[in-house]
This record gives structure tokens, sequence and C-alpha cells, in this order.
């Protein structure tokens, strides 16, 4: 018996179909049946896509590059920020030893 598995589209598809829609006055329907796609898909990427063009950013992966940058961007400070913390404390701590092998 074999198990249905959703399809999977890649964000520039995702992009692609939904400017379909925003840009280009396609209807759900047309675009869907265009893309080979489902309406609920399609109407949920166009519902994203207006959102993330007023800044808001919910959850998934964001469909214009613009957001997908900020995302990642966002992931390398936190990483960044997390070495800093370490770092001061590495130092702190060889600091502490060296202090007390004086004494």
């Amino acid at each position: 018996m074999k198990k249905k598995t959703r399809p999977t589209y890649t964000p520039e598809f995702r992009l692609e179909s939904a400017n379909l829609v925003i840009e280009h006055d396609y209807s759900i329907r047309e675009a869907s049946e265009a893309m080979n796609v489902s309406k609920g898909s399609i109407e949920s990427w166009v519902a994203r896509l207006r959102k993330e063009s007023k800044g808001i950013i919910g959850k998934g992966t964001p469909l214009s590059p613009e957001q997908r940058e900020i995302r990642d961007l966002k992931k390398q400070i936190k990483r960044k920020e997390l070495e800093n913390q370490i770092l001061k404390k590495a130092t702190a701590l060889l600091m502490s030893d060296s202090l007390e092998n004086l004494r």
C-alpha cells in the first residue's frame, strides 16, 4: 500500500505562481490551472506574498528573495552573537586562571 505524499514546491516556484495572480492579473483558478497546482495552495501563496510585501513574515519558508535573505542574515547574526558570548566566557576563564597563578 503506497502512502500519499504531498508535493513540495521550491520558493521560486511559489513566488512565480503567486506573481501570476498579483502582477499578471490571473484569477486564482487560472493560475492554479496554468501551474498545475491546487487552488488552495495558490491562495495561501498569494496571501503570504501580500503579507511579506507589507513586512509581515509568518511561519514557513519566505517566498520573496529579500525575505529569504533577511531570514538567512538573522540566522548569521544569531550565530555570531552566540560565538561572541562563548569567546567572552572563555576569555574570562583564562583570565581568572592566569590571575590565580600569579598569587
